[in-house]
């Protein structure tokens, strides 16, 4: 169903290239919590065509700064848990950044886009949902940081597999393919927030 409490996808992609910088971003951040992505990615704006914006969002993903792939890890909810209060929260914008002083629905986007990627949890067993949080505190005491997967169509029991196989990931590798999943993930967030996806 489209996200039609979203600027952006009230209008589309013709109305995403038309927002103001500040709201663009804001938006941006509902796809991906990290302030330098919303802005290169704002920045590069008109964008021809949904497939030229979830590229450039993606490739934008893949060029942050470690630093900046933790801002954005911060407002995922770990694999198999609610989001808290709303979502884990993105950090408050600084004072003087130009947004607008509400989130706009942002952190409601984002739980509801966490909890349907994460749907394949619903379904599962105390014993995979005892692993997977097993798995999520092993994973965060190895990595300092929640466990990312593009968990958009997958089961329960994969994630899990997926966790186990990656605790065996140097910081390295597993950097590489934090940045992946993150990339995935903002890409299908992105044709979300333009109501291009379901």
């Amino acid at each position: 169903m489209p996200n039609v409490n979203s600027a952006a996808s009230a209008a589309g992609l013709a109305g995403f290239n038309a927002l103001g910088a500040a709201e663009a971003e804001a938006e941006l951040l509902a796809c991906c919590a990290c302030r330098a992505f919303a802005r290169v990615v704002a920045a590069r704006r008109p964008y021809p065509d949904l497939d030229g914006l979830t590229e450039a969002a993606g490739a934008a993903v893949r060029d942050l700064a470690w630093s900046d792939v933790q801002e954005a890890l911060a407002a995922h909810p770990r694999i198999g848990e609610p989001p808290r209060d709303g979502g884990r929260a993105a950090p408050p914008l600084p004072a003087g950044t130009g947004a607008p002083p509400r989130d706009g629905g942002r952190a409601a986007r984002e739980t509801s886009w966490s909890r349907q990627e994460q749907s394949g949890v619903d379904a599962a067993g105390r014993a995979v949902l005892d692993g997977l949080a097993e798995g999520n505190r092993a994973y965060e005491e190895r990595f300092g940081h929640v466990y990312l997967v593009c968990a958009t169509g997958m089961t329960a029991e994969e994630m899990l597999s997926r966790l186990r196989e990656r605790l065996r990931n140097d910081d390295a590798a597993e950097r590489d393919v934090v940045r992946a999943e993150l990339a995935r993930i903002t890409r299908l967030r992105v044709a979300k927030l333009l109501g291009d996806a379901p």
